[in-house]
């Protein structure tokens, strides 16, 4: 059954007539309603479920704006490799696909059926210096984006998640989502993988010079990609795109992921129909990211990691919202009494 044929009003109904308070599983009736409106169906259902995580190396790591060296960068993607991050943990024990796909890290994996070979570069330029990308490196990520989510599509997937690794990335997206949205750079800046008070404040005079460098740049979202982003940041979006044009549910992570979909969401505001937020993260401008597009996180948890972890927690939650919806009784089946009128 098909969007068309089935209105708001008639989901909102079926929530409505649940045996409980008008409104009494909060969140979780919103989440039902989103679901339900994007596959068109009083009945929805979450197909074949999958993660990407998206990695790169980034070269402003160089400038010292992480606590970790940029070799962590391809070690963690062999820990994906190996199943011992904490993304292989919670996708296993909810039995979620998890796609690993090499966006240009600094490193050369060879073959490895475990990871998926998109690598555009190896590593990013760093954007205090100059652009990160060339114009056609941008183009070529969100064209990979693109293909790639149209793979999982074919397997029936509905609902995918996004993730990414990279050290430096935090970097990398408070000053896109600076120029993005018009905020000071400041008020972007987090301390990462856990800077110190020192750390942090040369990190936002770094990025702060960077951003001046390259303040004639052009403010849409793809010339910004291509002067401060990552090859997995742009990668992400192009998916993120795709999988909303293909009417799936895109579950967005933390802080970079939410920047990736802030660059999408600024090439097409429709994607925001298919949107889930999946936690506010720990990072200082999250919380101002997901106000400025209007957006609701399903959990707050204070995580800080990435790698779409934030996905693979809140999944259960989207769990919920169609199993209540599909299997919940209402006032009418379980000959419970509604609420009195004028009550």
């Amino acid at each position: 059954m098909h969007i068309s044929t089935i209105t708001k009003q008639e989901i909102q109904a079926k929530i409505d007539l649940k045996t409980k308070p008008l409104g009494a599983l909060g969140a979780l009736e919103k989440l039902a309603f989103q679901i339900a409106s994007v596959q068109g169906t009083l009945s929805p259902k979450l197909v074949n479920p999958h993660i990407m995580v998206f990695a790169a190396s980034h070269g402003i790591a160089a400038q010292g704006v992480s606590a970790y060296p940029s070799e962590v960068t391809p070690q963690m993607v062999l820990n994906f490799i190996g199943g011992g991050a904490a993304i292989n943990v919670f996708t296993r024990q909810h039995g979620i696909n998890l796609l690993l796909v090499d966006a240009g890290v600094d490193y050369d994996f060879g073959k490895n059926e475990k990871l998926i070979d998109a690598k555009v570069n190896f590593g990013t330029k760093s954007f205090a210096e100059q652009p990160a990308m060339t114009a056609a490196e941008c183009r070529q990520c969100l064209e990979k984006g693109t293909e790639l989510v149209r793979e999982v599509y074919q397997t029936g997937c509905n609902v995918i998640g996004f993730g990414e690794m990279g050290i430096g990335n935090t970097s990398s997206a408070s000053a896109v989502m600076s120029r993005l949205l018009h905020i000071p750079i400041a008020d972007c800046v987090g301390k990462g993988t856990g800077l110190n008070d020192a750390q942090l404040s040369k990190k936002i005079a770094v990025l702060t010079d960077a951003l001046e460098r390259h303040k004639d740049v052009n403010d849409d979202p793809e010339s910004v990609l291509t002067t401060f982003g990552g090859f997995e940041i742009a990668m992400m979006c192009g998916a993120m795109l795709e999988a909303a044009k293909l009417g799936m549910l895109v579950l967005v992570d933390g802080f970079i992921a939410s920047v990736s979909y802030l660059a999408a969401f600024k090439m097409e505001p429709a994607i925001s129909r298919n949107a889930v937020f999946c936690h506010q993260s720990n990072e200082r401008g999250h919380r101002l990211l997901l106000e400025s597009v209007e957006a609701d996180a399903i959990l707050k948890l204070d995580l800080r990691l990435g790698e779409g972890t934030g996905c693979a927690l809140a999944y259960p939650l989207l769990q919920c919202a169609v199993a209540f919806l599909n299997e919940m009784a209402s006032f009418e089946s379980a000959g419970v009494s509604q609420k009195m009128e004028g009550q």
